[in-house]
């Protein structure tokens, strides 16, 4: 389905409904205004008050409660914390409407592998998973319910995310091309998360030069049912579809994780991951509680310098509206490489590279508070992630799935954009009015759900500008230091592998401290 004709034929249901106009809500979570002081910043001619700490961590996202985190287990109890907004948690933050709590960002956590040591020794500690008989064994109630995920396709619920319900013949035999490509490919090299600071090998270098559009092209897998699901995935992790991603990503997606599992392919089991109401703000928030007052939420950060005796931060306080001024021996600078790269000063060449090449994704999160359970097409039940085929979002996530009430009834759904492919994709999110994306986002998700708009409350809705970097064609992937450190400062957030996921983020901030 042609992306016009779907937005057409999605804003007949609302016809006849509730007057959307009664729906409450607004913008949310984000204060884009703090982040624009960059660009107007001064000095001043008054010196700021003067405070000292042992080392100082810019940013309260993943990567920086991390690194707080692993200068608490080496015994380093002087430091503070630096953070943009009104919480930490970055992209992993998460709210409440009307009781109920919901994601304000990333949802999910992945089962760790053995590649991420640190991921895995985080969740041992937080009692997600323990040794049982000589087997890790993780919590259950913190592991995907059933059923886990299903598509609207043709008209129905289908089970999982790939197209299948009359498809035919040839779509399958792509599926299968696919599945056995992306097995090949992960005999001929080590696919891992993370990957950041592991030089890709001949072959992931060939991959990452070329969009995964055009590696499809190569291949000969043009079927459309294929590409749409691919651009999905694309999507869903990296914030643009695969005519913008590389396919070295586009790959790496599949064989670092799950493979591709094609129809048939039954022996393999879905892939296992964590999740909570308020999605990864349940990892976020027990990271940040034992840090307690070394955290200093609302603070600018303007100015990094490197001085004689350690470092010099000069940071804007958002709720006081006056300037500070810190001094450590050490900083650890968990911010994204935009915004690191402008308030260094003397940045070093790697640094300044690495920005000049990065692209990033703007994202829209709107949680829908529902006052009742839905109407449900034909086919499985409702699930944990539900997503349409042919819309231009990336479906909802239900934050009441986890909950083992035996009736359905309120709850909050989380939906999803990704604009990283949307012209002007950034400007659009910041000028276009909170009414006109609760009309858009409500018509889509109506073909599904005709009593959606007549069911819903309140909607709000969280933007990011800057929400993720795009692992674009060679770009993300040229040669970067092993180690991200430069005098007395060391370097840390997910910008630098060139993707957004918690495993990323968290090593990076755990190796920098």
């Amino acid at each position: 389905m042609k992306r016009r004709h779907f937005i057409a034929s999605s804003t007949l249901p609302l016809l006849g409904c509730a007057r959307t106009q009664d729906i409450a809500g607004g913008f949310t979570g984000i204060e884009h205004q703090r982040g624009h002081m960059l660009r107007d910043r001064s000095s001043g001619s008054t010196p700021p008050p003067l405070r000292k700490t042992n080392v100082v961590i810019l940013g309260g996202g993943v990567a920086g409660l991390a690194a707080a985190r692993a200068l608490r287990l080496k015994g380093i109890e002087d430091f503070t914390l630096l953070e943009l907004e009104d919480t930490v948690g970055g992209n992993s933050r998460g709210g409440a409407i009307k009781g109920i709590n919901c994601p304000l960002g990333a949802h999910y956590l992945p089962l760790p592998s053995d590649d991420a040591p640190e991921v895995q020794d985080l969740l041992e500690e937080l009692g997600l998973r323990q040794r049982v008989a000589g087997r890790w064994q993780y919590d259950e109630r913190h592991l995907c319910h059933s059923p886990q995920e299903r598509l609207f396709f043709n008209g129905a619920w289908q089970d999982g995310l790939l197209p299948v319900q009359d498809v035919g013949t040839a779509t399958l035999m792509q599926y299968q091309q696919m599945a056995l490509l992306v097995e090949q490919l992960r005999k001929q090299s080590r696919w891992m998360i993370p990957h950041v600071g592991r030089p890709l090998d001949p072959l992931q270098r060939e991959l990452a030069a070329l969009t995964f559009a055009s590696y499809l092209d190569q291949q000969g897998l043009n079927d459309r049912h294929l590409r749409w699901y691919l651009d999905y995935c694309c999507r869903d992790d990296y914030g643009a579809g695969l005519a913008t991603v590389s396919a070295w990503a586009g790959i790496h997606y599949f064989a670092s994780r799950h493979g591709f599992n094609a129809p048939g392919a039954e022996t393999q089991e879905r892939e296992a991951l964590l999740t909570w109401p308020e999605g990864n703000a349940w990892l976020t928030r027990r990271m940040a509680a034992p840090l307690q007052a070394r955290v200093h939420c609302g603070r600018v950060v303007l100015r990094i310098a490197s001085v004689k005796h350690g470092v010099e931060v000069d940071a804007f306080n958002a709720a006081t509206q006056t300037l500070e001024r810190w001094q450590a021996q050490r900083a650890i600078v968990a911010l994204p490489l935009l915004v690191a790269s402008r308030v260094t000063e003397s940045a070093p060449e790697f640094l300044l590279r690495a920005a000049a090449q990065i692209r990033y994704a703007p994202w829209l999160v709107a949680n829908i508070r529902l006052r009742e359970a839905l109407f449900d097409r034909p086919g499985p039940a409702p699930s944990w992630d539900n997503v349409l085929y042919g819309a231009p979002g990336l479906g909802y996530v239900d934050a009441m799935h986890q909950s083992l009430r035996p009736v359905p009834g309120a709850t909050v759904l989380s939906h999803y954009r990704a604009l990283g492919d949307v012209p002007d994709g950034r400007r659009l999110l910041l000028n276009r009015p909170w009414s006109a994306w609760r009309d858009d986002i409500l018509a889509e998700l109506s073909v599904a759900h005709p009593d959606l708009a007549r069911k819903t409350s309140r909607i709000d809705i969280t933007r990011y500008g800057h929400a993720m970097a795009i692992p674009v064609p060679l770009q993300t992937h040229q040669q970067r230091p092993q180690v991200l450190k430069h005098d007395r400062l060391s370097f840390a957030h997910s910008d630098w592998a060139g993707y957004s996921i918690f495993e990323e983020a968290f090593t990076m901030g755990h190796h920098a401290a």
